[in-house]
């Protein structure tokens, strides 16, 4: 067995992220960007696929860990027969330059007297380009280079020597004692990177990330798991581009041993406007006002040119393929690198771009000549495909459907406009705007409506539900306690429930396209929580929080799924959209309480239906 997703640990700088397993070894690390090629892969294989392992040489040695309060910084404490020793690892946030990237790891004799043993394995190109190693330091100051093509990395610290296409050490920490370890990333045409300054960039990575996270308006319920997933989305927000990346990790599995297995290092437009959301609802202008200027740069141009997903500058080219050099997580193959989905044609990403911008309207940021007219170019390409079947929130490799949750997204796109016109004085064609968003609530009504069952269906010519149902209310296109609405919750919960967590659709109705099944996923039972909590249904929303915050990992991260019987998580991680939807529920279950703190209110959306 492979080690499980929950156990793994992240570190980051904003840039791009480590993880770190509970036993010492960082089995995933992508430098110098999020969709750079894998320096070590071991994560999606075993160690010879790259990985750098620091621990006590004691086999039988334990370990706590935790992070350094509102930090990313990962503070294991060991203990062994002989006595106990802390490591801290952290990325540390940098210059702003992209010519390199770091990694400390810093072990502090804190009891008796402790042998450490380190093992590095370099693969870069995610494991298909061996390094050129050779040693560059000096007795006093060991280094180490590793040169590959365009990639290069030195690590300093305790000496290193080869054995078996690999490099080990070991060295003793005493009692007080203080040793550093540093792994820098840089273009293997230019010159080795000077030593960090390694007190310093503790001192200022901690205090970048305490600031940071100081200016949260918190909701009055559940604070330290909304503050620690506010600080997973701003790990996942690229310093430089502003772009969200969907997660920090490629191919961990849905399906374990399955195929269902997504590169999710990309921007999509859906997780990153809805992260936009919640960081307006917490006082993060700054953020929302970098992405917003991310996504016009992004979408600039043909509006019948735009992506459901970009690269973390607005890249468009993504094309998908397949690694022959990565045997995937617990072989589950194939390992893929980019992500087709970006060819295809989802129509609710509309809805939630005009919804996020006009959310930070509503926050203040205004917009300009530019953002105004590029929404109403995106509104003019949407007309022309009103009824154009699509790939759903889903992105089904099946055939595409008329599905209920996209028709709807579209409905909330026309009406964010006309509250644009309405509420804060945008000029354009309301009534046209206004016939159009009638005319897709009679096409939900008539064809994404099963009067028998009195529910919502997942899309025209079907009596299957999916989880996406549970937005319809978010986006206020129908309240929450409608008893059409009620009625949907109903059916979800009678069909796509399993062990009381939330599946996003029965995979076995075959509608997708890719075989197997999956696992719960995490979003729709915290869209579940949202939606118990603004129906009247309190104590089953705080009954199913509780236990969704319990399935988190020791150190409060969450992945994109959740096997409901073990707990065991399953996809990608850490998974954005899952912890934008758990601060979506503590907001929702605050409002229901009436404790929300002002400026954090449940992100009910404004209608202007009213």
């Amino acid at each position: 067995m492979p080690r499980p997703i929950e156990r793994y640990a992240v570190i980051g700088d904003c840039r791009t992220a480590a993880l770190v397993g509970d036993d010492g070894s960082i089995d995933w690390l992508c430098m110098p960007r999020f969709d750079s090629a894998s320096v070590f892969g071991a994560m999606l294989g075993d160690a010879d696929h790259g990985r750098w392992s620091l621990r006590p040489a004691d086999a039988a040695a334990t370990a706590s860990r935790s992070y350094a309060k509102d930090t990313f910084t990962l503070v294991t404490r060991w203990t062994t027969s002989d006595g106990e020793v802390e490591v801290t690892d952290l990325m540390p946030m940098g210059d702003g330059s992209d010519l390199r990237s770091d990694v400390i790891r810093r072990v502090r004799g804190i009891r008796g007297r402790v042998r450490m043993e380190q093992e590095l394995r370099v693969r870069f190109d995610y494991a298909a380009a061996m390094p050129w190693m050779r040693q560059v330091g000096t007795p006093d100051a060991p280094a180490l280079l590793a040169v590959a093509g365009p990639d290069a990395l030195v690590i300093r610290g305790p000496r290193l020597t080869a054995s078996h296409m690999a490099h080990h050490g070991g060295f003793d920490v005493g009692e007080g004692a203080t040793l550093d370890l540093q792994l820098s990333w840089f273009p293997g045409y230019r010159t080795v990177p000077e030593p960090l300054d390694v007190d310093a960039c503790i001192a200022r990575t901690a205090a970048w990330w305490r600031s940071w996270v100081r200016a949260c308006v918190e909701p009055g319920a559940y604070d330290g798991a909304v503050r620690r997933s506010l600080l997973v989305l701003r790990l996942l927000t690229h310093e430089d581009t502003g772009g969200i990346v969907a997660a920090a990790t490629t191919s961990l599995p849905e399906d374990f041993g399955g195929s269902r297995n997504w590169d999710y290092r990309y921007v999509w437009l859906r997780d990153a406007a809805l992260t936009l959301e919640a960081l307006l609802h917490h006082g993060y202008t700054h953020e929302a006002q970098a992405w917003r200027q991310w996504l016009l740069r992004a979408i600039a141009g043909d509006p019948a040119d735009v992506q459901i997903m970009y690269g973390l500058a607005g890249e468009r080219r993504l094309p998908e393929w397949a690694s022959d050099t990565l045997p995937g997580y617990d072989g589950s193959g194939p390992v893929r690198i980019g992500n087709a989905a970006s060819e295809q044609y989802q129509a609710d990403i509309f809805g939630e771009v005009l919804i996020a911008f006009d959310a930070a309207r509503h926050a203040g940021i205004d917009d300009d000549d530019f953002s105004w007219s590029l929404q109403c170019s995106l509104l003019r390409e949407v007309e022309r495909h009103l009824d154009r079947p699509d790939s759903g929130i889903w992105e089904i490799r099946g055939d595409d459907r008329r599905f209920t949750h996209s028709r709807a997204m579209l409905w909330a796109a026309f009406d964010r406009a006309i509250c644009a016109v309405e509420f804060d004085g945008r000029e354009g064609p309301v009534e046209r705007w206004g016939e159009i968003r009638a005319e897709l609530a009679e096409h939900i009504e008539r064809g994404g409506f099963d009067t028998a069952l009195g529910s919502y269906v997942q899309f025209e010519g079907t009596t299957e539900v999916d989880a996406a149902l549970l937005q319809l209310a978010q986006v206020g296109y129908v309240a929450y306690d409608d008893p059409r609405m009620l009625g949907t919750v109903a059916r979800i919960e009678e069909t796509l429930i399993r062990n009381g967590l939330v599946c996003r659709y029965r995979t076995e109705a075959g509608i997708d396209g890719v075989p197997g099944d999956e696992n719960a996923f995490l979003a729709c039972s915290f869209w579940l929580v949202e939606q118990y909590a603004h129906s009247g249904r309190l104590e089953d929303a705080t009954a199913l929080m509780d236990r969704l915050l319990d399935g988190r990992s020791d150190l409060g991260l969450l992945a994109e799924q959740v096997e409901p019987r073990t707990g065991r998580h399953a996809g990608n991680t850490p998974q954005a959209i899952s912890h934008l939807a758990l601060v979506r529920a503590a907001d929702a279950i605050a409002d229901a309480r009436g404790i929300a703190a002002p400026g954090a209110g449940a992100s009910v959306a404004r209608s202007s239906r009213g």
